[in-house]
């Protein structure tokens, strides 16, 4: 690692899926008017969640981490950040009635526009092409030029990412997220889900002792009528993470304003690499994706580089192993920090390594799996004295069909009937809810 730390000192290391632009003067004046757009987030708003993830780690809270696993431009409409931040805001009432505590929400929008890759090229219809890598990065249409990396495609992203937290901030300050009005944020489909008796049951319950405190106080509960919503994606694309690295008036530091939680994915949490150099030096707090290939010592290395201070709420570890494989790898990473005395904020992805690949080529994942290692997640945190304190997941308010099981059963004969995603298979409302309410047991047993 440099001794001494900048936005940009990340580049004398290796940087691991990153895309080779053609034109490197029209990706140098892209970067440069990225780097004088106003930020998308403010400090402010960072240390409170920096905040808010230490009382997490505590216990004191929850973390509900989700969204789509890539961000398209073309669904930055007022319909589907609304299905998003409906679900959520569903998904999070469930979880506060079965943990009877707050809960954390952010989503992975306004910026998951990028995504790393298992392989650079690809082979379509016998043409080899170069992978997709999001719509910040190059375009889905199997072409040369589709495929070519585009430098205005930065911006764009930027500018859908703004377009999208600018929409979210108008209906939370209008009173969309209002305890006393959750017939906002119900679906067209909610009232057809197998979960939908017991979801609004829980509402009811809610709005009850809402009501009852009100009369007893004889003024309104403060504070129901707001929430907080913070956004997160995966810091992939270290030019466009630059660019949108600041200092600010009145508060020491560098910040990453162009999210309040960035990410590193477990391709490039090397502790050796470009990623890793760049995230020890912002002052965000900041997620690491680990799993059966973390090594033990590397885990140390990487909590020493990341946050030397071991700062509360500082560091996230995001575990993702699989179903069949988490009591291999979870325990000896837990001993591990516990037997060293980090600070950190433990959160289960049951998403990415349950994923597979169909006879018919689909990416699926299967429910029940998920479900699985997100009990044994609860289970092994508790055998070794740690806190989970939140999931991660990958998710969709759209009526998709891309992860098979849940309560309507759906199968891999379902999958082609509404399957959307253009690289990994998302829940869909249904089994969103579905999973809230086997978190919130879990909570609720503690």
């Amino acid at each position: 690692m440099a001794l001494e730390w900048s936005p940009g000192s990340w580049r004398g290391l290796p940087a691991l899926q990153q895309p080779i632009y053609p034109d490197v003067g029209a990706l140098r004046a892209a970067l440069q008017d990225l780097s004088e757009l106003p930020p998308l987030v403010t400090s402010w708003e960072v240390a409170s969640l920096k905040s808010q993830l230490a009382s997490a780690a505590a216990g004191k809270c929850f973390v509900l981490q989700a969204g789509d696993c890539a961000e398209r431009f073309a669904d930055c409409s007022s319909k589907r950040i609304t299905n998003q931040i409906k679900i959520l805001l569903q998904m999070s009432l469930v979880l506060v009635q079965g943990s009877k505590k707050p809960v954390v929400r952010i989503g992975r929008f306004a910026g998951q526009y990028a995504k790393p890759r298992s392989a650079d090229f690809e082979t379509v219809d016998g043409v080899e092409l170069a992978s997709y890598r999001g719509d910040l990065i190059n375009r889905n249409e199997p072409t040369v030029e589709g495929r070519t990396p585009d430098p205005q495609l930065l911006l764009r992203g930027y500018e859908r990412a703004a377009l999208t937290l600018n929409f979210i901030r108008a209906l939370v300050k209008g009173g969309f997220a209002d305890l006393h009005h959750p017939e906002y944020w119900d679906l067209d489909w909610t009232r057809h889900s197998p979960q939908a008796d017991e979801y609004h049951r829980l509402l009811r319950s809610i709005t009850d002792s809402l009501r009852f405190m009100e009369n007893i106080l004889g003024a309104p509960a403060g504070g129901s009528d707001r929430i907080d919503f913070f956004t997160s994606h995966e810091a992939l694309h270290l030019g466009y993470e630059e660019a949108q690295t600041r200092r600010v008036p009145h508060r020491p530091g560098w910040f990453n304003l162009s999210t309040h939680f960035p990410w590193v994915g477990i391709r490039t949490a090397s502790p050796d690499g470009a990623h890793v150099e760049y995230m020890r030096g912002i002052d965000n707090p900041i997620g690491v994706k680990v799993g059966l290939a973390t090594k033990p010592e590397d885990l140390l290395r990487l909590a020493k580089i990341l946050n030397p201070a071991n700062e509360p709420g500082r560091l996230t570890l995001i575990h993702r192993f699989g179903a069949e494989r988490i009591r291999e790898g979870l325990g000896r990473l837990v001993e591990t920090v516990r037997g060293e005395g980090l600070e950190v904020l433990w959160m289960c992805d049951p998403m990415h390594g349950n994923t597979r690949t169909t006879a018919d080529g689909y990416k699926t994942r299967s429910f029940a799996e998920i479900e699985s290692e997100l009990e044994q997640a609860f289970e092994i945190h508790g055998a070794c004295g740690s806190i989970l304190g939140g999931v991660h997941i990958e998710l969709t308010g759209e009526n998709v069909t891309e992860c098979i099981g849940g309560a309507r059963g759906l199968s891999e004969a379902d999958l082609h009937r509404a399957y959307e995603s253009e690289v990994d298979p998302r829940l869909n409302y249904e089994q969103s809810l579905e999973l809230a309410l086997l978190v919130a047991d879990k909570l609720g047993r503690g």
